[in-house]
């Protein structure tokens, strides 16, 4: 029934709720307590370095920074994958790419010479034959709980504003629209319009936001609040883009994007804005604000170093991300965390924050990080995984064909485990693997597979055993 909600309805929903607060919100009765509110904010595209915090010199992060100067920084944080589609998908769902079968935003294999290929997989205009195992196009399965279902156990009311990209179904949220204006909701049908190039999308989301946030004031809220920004292909207004030409002028020999700088200030713009309001209406104190990406930087219009490669990519410049988190009361000003932290665990998180139900019908796959925020114990050696079952080619390569061809993909067939200081990234395109140690060597320039075969047969058994847990397809038919 989920799949069939029409955008009429949608449209009457998101009235209700950002025009006539007094009817849809509602509010806790008999002394209880409001839970804390919950606000995301995720960049598109954002990488490491791109915010102050993290040392950014070119681009202009004051709000971000502020946040994460009341909060606490995580300097670890991998959301799931290394691409956009997948990660939304396993935010939403707590669970790994395996379960919902998002890979990739195409769902096919893209970007490269088929001969390049070891294995057929699928892959954008081949036959049937390619087809070795399933694939997600975009596509949640609604049968599986989302945030915003999960939340709603606990009378929170919830919005999601901007990039989606993973399917028709709504998944249960109450207020929804991608471009910040009612009934611009845009992705039903199989059909989802973007607003990469629109300079003024963030300004318009950051609105409905604000709106949704008054329109709730005396009810837990959940805010998914996800820009456009700052994904290519690059827009942003005349005057800020002149602003970042002339400071650039004054750094010789810098090769920094005007157009991305000012990309990265509209979202910086959107955080203020949006934690001014929250200390306009006395909810500061009751709210979670995290700010977040999807992904790493795209290499070609961004510097991730000292990180390795870029978006697309499962070395750290593809998959460490900024995240600052803040809540009053729970995280101590100034802080910060070096334990690897996943996107795979803000359902566990967001279910501790509000005291809701994990889902029954659905595998999490995460841990509650609220104990790092609290300042108590959490096994930081714990196992994260990745798995990625495709090809992937474009933008700036680092991985060569199985032929020898040297930079030719940025991503093949390959899963990843990181335990605690340890990562290792097993291609199964070339029977091979490499170990890194992030605590010395955050640029993985030193790969330890030979040196430290101990902990690699370790760390491969406890991948391989994962991947039989959730079933993840690996290539097996020869591309001959």
């Amino acid at each position: 029934m989920k799949a069939q909600i029409t955008g009429i309805v949608a449209v009457v929903a998101l009235f209700l709720i950002l025009l006539s607060p007094g009817e849809a919100t509602g509010q806790f009765v008999g002394g209880k307590s409001t839970p804390p509110n919950i606000v995301l904010i995720l960049a598109d595209d954002l990488g490491w370095m791109d915010v102050g915090y993290n040392g950014a010199e070119f681009y202009e992060t004051p709000n971000i920074d502020q946040l994460a100067s009341e909060g606490m920084v995580f300097t670890r944080f991998y959301p799931s994958a290394a691409n956009c589609a997948p990660t939304r998908a396993s935010l939403l769902t707590g669970m790994y790419s395996p379960r919902h079968q998002v890979y990739v935003p195409q769902g096919l294999s893209r970007g490269g010479d088929v001969s390049k290929m070891r294995f057929k997989v699928p892959t954008q205009g081949q036959n049937s034959t390619f087809n070795t195992f399933p694939v997600s196009i975009n596509t949640v399965s609604p049968e599986f709980e989302s945030l915003a279902e999960m939340l709603k156990k606990s009378d929170y009311v919830s919005a999601r504003l901007g990039k989606w990209h993973i399917g028709d179904d709504n998944q249960g949220f109450d207020v929804l629209s991608a471009a910040g204006e009612i009934g611009k909701i845009t992705n039903y049908c199989g059909e989802e319009k973007r607003y990469y190039n629109d300079d003024h999308v963030a300004e318009r989301l950051t609105d409905a936001a604000i709106h949704f946030i008054e329109a709730n004031k005396e009810h837990p809220f959940f805010l998914y609040l996800s820009h456009w920004e700052v994904h290519t292909p690059l827009a942003a207004r005349d005057k800020r883009i002149e602003y970042y030409k002339s400071k650039l002028k004054n750094r010789p020999g810098k090769n920094y994007d005007p157009v991305y700088a000012a990309e990265v200030e509209q979202v910086d713009s959107s955080v203020g804005r949006v934690l001014a309001k929250l200390n306009e209406l006395g909810l500061e104190d009751n709210t979670v604000v995290i700010v977040t990406s999807d992904n790493g930087g795209l290499s070609s219009v961004t510097d991730n170093a000292p990180l390795r490669a870029g978006k697309g990519t499962f070395y750290e410049g593809g998959l460490r991300v900024p995240f600052c988190i803040k809540w009053p009361g729970i995280t101590q000003a100034g802080s910060k965390s070096d334990i690897p932290v996943t996107g795979v665990d803000f359902m566990p998180t967001f279910a501790e924050i509000a005291s809701a139900e994990l889902p029954q019908n659905q595998p999490v796959d995460g841990d509650s990080f609220v104990p790092i925020l609290k300042g108590e114990p959490f096994d930081r050696d714990r196992s994260l995984f990745f798995h990625f079952p495709l090809y992937l080619g474009g933008s700036v390569e680092v991985l060569p064909s199985f032929d020898g061809t040297e930079n030719y993909w940025r991503a093949v067939p390959s899963s990843v485990i990181m335990a605690g200081d340890w990562k290792l990234i097993y291609y199964y395109e070339y029977d091979r693997y490499e170990l890194f140690n992030l605590r010395t060597d955050i640029s993985e320039q030193d790969d330890l597979s030979g040196s430290e075969t101990g902990i690699a047969i370790k760390l491969l058994e406890k991948l391989r055993n994962w991947v039989l847990e959730v079933n993840a397809p690996v290539p097996s038919v020869l591309n001959r």
